[in-house]
């Protein structure tokens, strides 16, 4: 045959054995073959570089191989020709192929028709394909000029934001120099000032020296010369007395004497005229004698006298000796005075010249100290300054990198398109040889490059040589995690290439894909639980329960050995305060009045205790016109809208069984009245304390008192009570002890502070002895432009005020701490930390007549009036009770919250720790990420997103594990 015939005899053979039509010329050369492999559903377009050879007229027999990817990879091609005998022979059977062989090669042709259709169809969905892809290229260069809009405008604004931070730092700059140089005037004046004030104080000082210590010497003088003459006078005229004396008795005497010489003269003469006259002179002669004896005795008794003068004179003598003496004394006095005065004048001259140095030294460190403060300004405006450059090189390094993510972004994106276009080009090579599969035509790049094309199911590999990265990357994605946002903008994208959707088709293909089980139908340990029917079903479901009730015994057995084994001082109460470990809680809310509430609160008086509350707030227990119990009437009637007297007291035996301490409200500041007076005003009230006008106000303008004017602020709702009265203080003592010691209350909540001053208060305290007090001292906190400021002293300052008025025998509620938590727990958390490092309320101030609190009847419940945001409530928790202070739950978090078990946990996190009001606390971290601190020694609290933990923390000693983890909301750890 010729060569027509052996053509058409290799066509049948191909097409009998699924194999393309090789390139047949006579002749001894080589020819390059180019075939497609048709297996199913897979097409193989294979160009390979092979020769088949023709000698001598020669056709070399074909063997067909499987075609495998490794046997593509290794070189080894899909068909291989071997060389036979070249005889004629060969050609002979060749041309005598039998009819079954034309048979096989008609069915085959009929085969390969319904491939062809196959084909068509499999074209057009490539088609298809093909233009999805082109939409989606053209949907990808919109969003990348989306994003490269969205960058450009970024950029601008962080140009503007930088320009705008530095004229701000620049302005700033001019303030700072203006500042300093109105400092540096300010230290000068102020030195000269000192200078002045220092001269007239030490003038001043001297001077009032001086003249104390005249005055001094001068009243010394005075006083030593008024003694000495007042010493003269007494000894001269107790001399001149005693000598007047001893003259006058002389006198007396020597005329007594003279008068009896005379008598005796008389009597001689008389008995010598006797004698003359014959009579007798013998008894005149006796006479005579006598007389001399008595004479005789007069003088001795002169001379006695006389003795007894000298005497006194002698003693008188003495005295003016000692009063020389004492004269001398004062001299000596005197002079010492002089002396002690001369030293005062040496010392108040060293003291003078000593302060004046201290003067100079003061001053000379003032100026020292401003030319540090000169120096360290200029350090912090230098530092300040190197910041400000720091900054902006930070913001053109930012801009920088921007500009090259930028750019980067725009690379990668140009990238992506310019492998979406090899994509669509690598489509569109299909289709062409699809296309030229079906025209029997040859790729029109065969000629110049090598390629392997894997069909599968809608999968398609691209092995190329120089691409195979960027298809790898387009295919796996980059290496580094993608941004949200960047996820979200691909997100709408289907991944490429799409599954499969006809069934027929996915079962008869090679490659089967891996069909995995959903989640829930995954089996897990941790969430398999028992299946009726079960053998073990039982026993887990008591084993169940018996963990749960060995826990719980595990932590009620701790709760009773952390109750039983404190020290005599941790129990120890102070008047009005308490142990300082009290937890409160508020018994009741605005709408408890509509339950039968004493009857109610009792039966829960076993749970609050098993979960760590020690005390109780009960609600008003007196008869009210309103039936909250706020607007009290009768005292002495215990009949309220909560319950009877007898429910009541019921209530408080149930607290005391269960350790809690019964905590009354007690209204004090108004009352209202049974009776209206004669001209309509209600100021009559009824009752056991019958009380008239006059134990109202006089400045309330609404019921016209007769009392005193308020100590407080007015109530304008009901009378107010005016306690400056003796008569109704005496009453509401009388009435509170009344409450403690027939009724059973432990304590006081005292409602509307404000209205009254702090020291009736104390004088009630004092009087009734409660075993805890609080004070509702509300005030409103400072805000600016809306918003709360930061600096709350003033505020915080006015409650300490009115503990301090109440002697400190009261503790108060802390609206500081409330209002701050309010904004610092929305990622505020740096309110929560004052200047000097301490908490920002109450707390930091006066920590042991804190009670801090979220919410009470006013605020939240049914009023609404400032509540606390609902999902920051666990947070406020988390705070108030790891804090010093004396925390107060609300009932309606604790059962109508669903937050009973949250702070029940936090409870025991405190009484394991020992926090009690007096703790002190250590702010380690306060910004806008969250907030951390140290409460006592062995607890950490952290709020917020910040990443922190016990571990990281240089200044935190000791082990620590973590107790509770809610995430960013909080967490607790415990020293081990």
């Amino acid at each position: 045959m010729g060569a027509a015939s052996l053509s058409e005899t290799v066509n049948l053979r191909a097409s009998l054995l699924n194999q393309p039509t090789p390139v047949v010329s006579s002749g001894v050369h080589c020819a390059r073959i180019s075939y497609l492999v048709l297996n199913k559903r897979n097409i193989y377009p294979v160009n390979r570089n092979r020769k088949t050879c023709y000698s001598d007229g020669l056709q070399r027999k074909l063997r067909t191989t499987p075609l495998s990817r490794t046997g593509a990879s290794r070189g080894t091609s899909a068909d291989v020709l071997d060389d036979s005998d070249g005889d004629a022979s060969g050609r002979s059977e060749v041309i005598g192929a039998d009819e079954d062989e034309i048979l096989a090669t008609r069915n085959a042709l009929a085969e390969a028709r319904a491939r062809q259709d196959a084909i068509e169809k499999e074209r057009d969905l490539l088609l298809e394909e093909l233009a999805r892809s082109e939409a989606k290229q053209q949907e990808y260069v919109a969003t990348i000029m989306r994003d490269k809009e969205v960058a450009i405008a970024e950029l601008e604004a962080a140009k503007a934001l930088f320009n705008q931070k530095l004229e701000q730092s620049v302005e700033e700059k001019f303030n700072l120099e203006s500042k300093l140089v109105l400092a540096k005037q300010d230290a000068l004046e102020l030195a000269v000032q000192v200078e002045k004030l220092a001269e007239i104080a030490f003038q001043q000082a001297t001077s009032h020296i001086l003249e104390d210590a005249k005055l001094k010497v001068s009243a010394a003088e005075t006083a030593a010369a008024e003694a000495a003459y007042q010493i003269e006078e007494q000894i001269l005229h107790a001399t001149e007395g005693t000598i007047f004396s001893i003259v006058q008795q002389s006198k007396i005497a020597i005329e007594k004497a003279l008068a009896v010489a005379e008598s005796a003269g008389d009597q001689s003469t008389k008995a010598m005229a006797l004698f003359t006259d014959d009579m007798n002179p013998l008894d005149d002669i006796l006479s005579v004698q006598s007389q001399n004896i008595k004479l005789q005795n007069d003088i001795n008794n002169l001379e006695s006298r006389l003795i007894v003068s000298s005497n006194e004179i002698n003693r008188l003598q003495l005295e003016l000796e000692q009063a020389h003496q004492r004269c001398s004394a004062f001299e000596h006095q005197v002079s010492e005075a002089e002396k002690a005065f001369f030293e005062l004048q040496e010392s108040s001259k060293k003291a003078a010249l000593q302060q004046e140095e201290e003067v100079k030294s003061f001053l000379e460190k003032i100026k020292k100290d401003e030319v540090q403060k000169e120096r360290a300004a200029s350090k912090a405006l230098k530092v300040e300054l190197d910041a400000i450059k720091a900054a902006i090189e930070a913001a053109k390094e930012t801009a920088r990198f921007q500009d090259d993510a930028y750019m980067k972004r725009c690379e990668a994106l140009e990238r992506s398109l310019r492998a979406s276009e090899a994509a669509s080009k690598t489509w569109r090579q299909r289709a062409e040889i699809a296309e030229a599969l079906l025209m029997n035509q040859r790729s029109p790049c065969e000629e110049n490059e090598s390629a392997f094309y894997v069909v599968n199911g809608g999968r398609l590999d691209f092995l190329m040589d120089e691409d195979s990265q960027k298809w790898k990357l387009l295919t796996d994605g980059p290496r580094r995690d993608i941004p949200d946002w960047m996820a979200r903008s691909l997100s709408k994208f289907p991944k490429f290439p799409p599954r499969k959707t006809d069934v027929s088709e996915a079962e008869i293909s090679k490659f089967m894909s891996l069909d995995l089980p959903k989640l829930d139908e995954v089996w897990s340990i941790a969430k398999e639980k028992p299946k009726e029917g079960d053998i073990l079903v039982e026993h887990v479901l008591e084993k169940e329960v018996i963990e749960k009730k060995r826990k719980a015994l595990e932590r009620a057995l701790q709760r009773k050995t952390i109750k039983w084994q404190r020290t005599p001082e941790e129990i120890k109460l102070e008047p009005g305060t308490g142990t300082g470990r009290e937890i409160v809680f508020q018994g009741f809310n605005w709408e408890s009045w509509r339950k039968r509430w004493y009857l109610e609160l009792a039966a829960k008086a076993a749970d609050l205790s098993r979960s760590g509350i020690t005390a109780v707030w009960l609600p008003p227990p007196t008869e009210s016109v309103a039936p909250q119990g706020y607007m009290p009437s009768d005292l002495y009637n215990l009949n309220s809208e909560y319950g009877s007297e007898e429910e009541l007291k019921h209530c408080i035996v149930e607290m005391h069984n269960q350790d809690l301490l019964a905590l009354g409200d007690v209204v004090l500041n108004h009352r209202c009245a049974h009776k209206q007076s004669p001209n309509g005003i209600w100021n009559i009230f009824g009752g056991k304390l019958a009380w008239g006008p006059e134990a109202i106000v006089c400045d309330d303008p609404n019921f016209q008192g007769h009392g005193n004017p308020s100590s407080g602020d007015i109530f304008h709702a009901a009378p107010n009570i005016d306690h400056s009265q003796d008569f109704v203080r005496r009453d509401i003592r009388e009435w509170l002890n009344w409450l403690r010691n027939d009724i059973g209350f432990d304590g006081w909540r005292l409602d509307f502070v404000r209205g009254f001053a702090g020291e009736y208060v104390k004088e009630y305290i004092e009087a009734s002895n409660p075993a805890f007090a609080i004070g509702e001292y509300w005030d409103s906190l400072a805000y600016e432009g809306g918003n709360l400021c930061y600096n709350q002293d003033a505020h915080r300052q006015r409650i300490v005020n009115w503990i301090n008025a109440t002697g400190g025998i009261s503790s108060a509620f802390d609206v500081t701490t409330k209002g701050i938590l309010h904004s610092a727990l929305h990622n505020q958390y740096w309110r929560l930390i004052d200047p000097q490092g301490k908490p920002t309320g109450v707390m930091g101030w006066w920590p042991s007549r804190t009670v801090t609190f979220l919410e009470n009847h006013d605020t939240g419940s049914t009023q609404g009036h400032w509540p606390f945001p609902r999902d920051k409530l666990t947070q406020g928790y988390a705070y108030i009770l790891t804090h010093p202070g004396t925390p107060v739950i609300f009932y309606d978090h604790f059962y109508d919250f669903g937050l009973r078990e949250i702070i029940s946990e936090l409870i025991e996190s405190r009484t394991r720790a020992g926090i009690h009001c007096r703790s002190p606390v250590k702010i380690y971290h306060a910004n806008n990420d969250g907030y951390v601190a140290q409460i006592g020694e062995t607890l950490v609290l952290k709020l917020g997103y910040l990443d922190w933990n016990p571990f990281k923390e240089v200044h935190l000693d000791g082990s620590w594990d973590k107790f509770v983890d809610k995430g960013s909301d909080y967490q607790l750890w415990l020293r081990r």
